[in-house]
């Protein structure tokens, strides 16, 4: 008999949400007498965002909440000279009046350097974070703004990839519950362009890496 009590990693495709992703994994496995198997994810991407996803099946969905602790490695790409109203590609995008070049290679250096550390973010209100038993996400769509709680996160490492006006490619080692979206825009307010996340790319969480999951396409 096949146990379905698994760590299914999925390599998660842009444009798909992060339930998305569960729903399709769902209908692909089933046990012996036909049934579907329970399967849940372990900490959510962004529906523009790519890279590993943790799902866990059958009994080893118990264990969701060890998952989502575990530290996170990702990639992005940071649009300087702009604001996003989402803070992504898929909100409305505000360019920035002044029409002055970019700050330099040693002042955004410095600027990561100070987000190195213990931090505190305000979340976006275009989050998965529940709000009074509602999706913070879900009230923003209706045309509410919601009062996101501030928290505590650490940045491990923040390592600069490529810089070339107005893109800014980063890695960054963080603790559970960074926001991404929020460190971008952050950086950008240190900066004085503003900013917003144009790629996002999750590559590590914990021990487990993106390299060894599987496409949406593959067998599982």
């Amino acid at each position: 008999m096949e146990s379905f009590d698994r760590v299914i990693l999925i390599d998660k495709p842009a444009g798909l949400s992060s339930f998305g992703v569960v729903a399709r994994v769902r209908r692909k496995l089933t046990d012996d007498a036909g049934h579907r198997v329970k399967v849940g994810h372990t900490g959510t991407l962004d529906p523009f965002a790519t890279g590993l996803m943790i799902l866990l099946s059958g009994k080893f969905t118990r264990r969701a909440g060890e998952f989502s602790k575990l530290d996170k490695v990702y990639q992005a790409t940071i649009c300087l000279g702009a604001t996003s109203t989402t803070g992504d590609p898929e909100g409305e995008i505000i360019k920035a009046k002044s029409t002055l070049q970019g700050p330099s290679l040693q002042k955004v250096k410095e600027t990561l350097s100070k987000f190195v550390g213990q931090i505190t973010q305000t979340p976006p209100i275009y989050s998965a974070i529940k709000i009074d038993g509602q999706r913070a996400y879900k009230l923003a769509r209706k045309g509410e703004t919601p009062k996101m709680p501030s928290r505590q996160v650490e940045i491990y490492s923040l390592e600069l990839l490529d810089y070339e006006y107005p893109n800014l490619k980063i890695s960054a080692h963080c603790s559970s519950g960074t926001y991404i979206r929020t460190l971008a825009e952050d950086i950008g307010k240190e900066l004085g362009t503003g900013a917003y996340t144009m790629e996002l790319r999750r590559t590590k969480v914990g021990q487990y890496d993106v390299q060894t999951a599987k496409k949406m396409l593959e067998k599982l």
